[in-house]
């Protein structure tokens, strides 16, 4: 999972700068490597790639704001609701 969502980050910053190093808890959004349009394409390819819905009340950038935070956010939409 990790491997996957690093990719298209860097696949993503390779476009701009091809020496752009970055950890899993840095903030993509502050560091400037996510505009709107490869937030929108980041949100598809991890409804897509993750199998996971993502809904309004999802779109909070604490969420999608690290590469660890995604990893979180995936994790706990692959768990099965409880009712």
């Amino acid at each position: 999972m990790r491997e996957k969502i690093r990719a298209i980050i860097e696949n993503n910053l390779k476009i701009f700068d091809s020496d752009v190093e970055f950890s899993d808890d840095d903030h993509i959004f502050r560091k400037g490597f996510v505009d709107s349009l490869f937030a929108v394409k980041l949100l598809a390819y991890l409804e897509q790639e993750f199998n996971i819905k993502i809904g309004n009340q999802d779109l909070n950038i604490e969420n999608f704001h690290s590469v660890n935070k995604i990893m979180s956010f995936i994790k706990s939409k692959q768990q099965p609701e409880t009712s």
